[in-house]
């Protein structure tokens, strides 16, 4: 395994003090269920519509994406002391076929108040070399990050 970790183009980080884990159990794929072990997510998973409102990885990818980003923006903002705690981010996730298959893209988009066009940019770039959910998809997926005043 080492082997295929040094031949990315990506280099690897490796945790080395862990702070918590959790898991999850999924059944039935993309029509299934997915259940954490701590019964926080306890969902029914299919092909979402408007008449048909349930989650998918990929809302579920979303979320999880959108939540870390917006605490790395607020560490990384607290730490050029600007108050970044009204700041709001959405990750719109797209699942899409490539040429291989299929594939993930995601649009970060954070909205910052109290700050210019150029700082919140500036700000929305340093959160995403920080993030954890950044740094698993850099090299693997096409991610875009916008930083917007509010």
């Amino acid at each position: 395994m080492s082997s295929i970790i040094e031949e990315c183009s990506v280099p690897h980080e490796a945790v080395n003090k862990k702070l918590y884990s959790i898991a999850a159990t999924a059944t039935g794929g993309r029509e299934g269920h997915t259940k954490s072990e701590d019964g926080v997510v306890d969902l029914p998973l299919g092909k979402p519509s408007t008449s048909n409102p349930v989650a998918n990885p990929e809302t579920l990818f979303a979320a999880g994406y959108a939540a870390c980003y917006n605490g790395a923006l607020a560490l990384i903002a607290s730490r050029e002391g600007v108050d970044a705690s009204g700041a709001e981010t959405t990750a719109d996730v797209t699942l899409g076929e490539t040429d291989t298959g299929f594939g993930l893209a995601v649009e970060l988009v954070t909205t910052i108040p109290g700050v210019d066009a150029d700082t919140a940019q500036a700000l929305a770039d340093k959160a995403h070399e920080f993030c954890p959910y950044s740094k698993a998809t850099r090299g693997n997926i096409d991610v875009t990050v916008v930083g917007k005043p509010a």
